[in-house]
């Protein structure tokens, strides 16, 4: 009886272990432009920035967090109206495991209770756990679900994710996709933005820093 119970245990831990693995699935919401891999021209031609605010934004990248490009844009001469306009458009990118209430609220036209909401559920593994959570506070406003997909992510680690999720953060292409994999595995943040440094750029290796789990 005692060997029945065992194999029975082992039988459903296997069972559970796909949805597991397949539960764990970081990367980053579509649709929204990255104002840290935008190009220059094309950074001039959304809402209310000029090709002098372009030029000084492009250099002054990349942002840590959309406080610091809020705080840019506001030392440039942009109102919270005009920011709130142009952040429709593109963003810089909530890591929902730890953006401050700060970072959520810049989000254009989100719900108060997400600064409570977000923080919340932590910590978050996949979009389907941000649907399944988030989505029931949405129940009353098809799409808004989605919206919010496009401004959030979730850290996936750079030493195991999937080439199919790495193609998620924004401005990856397959050359640097290749050259993340080859100096596998990371042993720290240094050591990542070092050798990544070396292929893409220090600060294309510090923007993709922000979306991934280093050691």
């Amino acid at each position: 009886m005692k060997t029945r119970r065992i194999v029975l245990v082992l039988l459903l831990a296997l069972a559970l272990a796909p949805a597991s693995v397949a539960d764990v699935r970081a990367q980053v919401g579509k649709g929204i432009l990255d104002l840290n891999a935008i190009a220059e021209k094309d950074l001039a031609a959304l809402p209310n920035i000029t090709p002098a605010i372009a030029k000084a934004f492009v250099d002054k990248r990349p942002f840590a967090s959309i406080t610091d490009v809020q705080a840019f844009l506001t030392s440039q001469g942009l109102t919270a109206e005009q920011t709130a306009v142009l952040y429709e458009k593109a963003f810089v990118h909530l890591n929902l495991n730890t953006c401050t209430v700060e970072e959520i609220l810049l989000v254009p036209r989100i719900a108060r209770r997400m600064r409570i909401e977000f923080p919340e559920y932590r910590p978050w593994k996949s979009f389907a756990q941000f649907d399944k959570e988030i989505g029931k506070y949405l129940t009353a406003n098809p799409g808004e679900l989605d919206r919010l997909k496009q401004y959030v992510f979730i850290a996936m680690n750079v030493n195991t994710a999937s080439d199919d999720d790495l193609m998620t953060i924004p401005g990856m292409t397959a050359k640097t996709l290749a050259d993340l994999k080859k100096a596998r595995p990371y042993a720290s943040k240094a050591q990542f933005e070092t050798e990544m440094g070396k292929a893409a750029g220090a600060k294309e290796a510090a923007r993709l820093s922000r979306y991934l789990v280093i050691p």
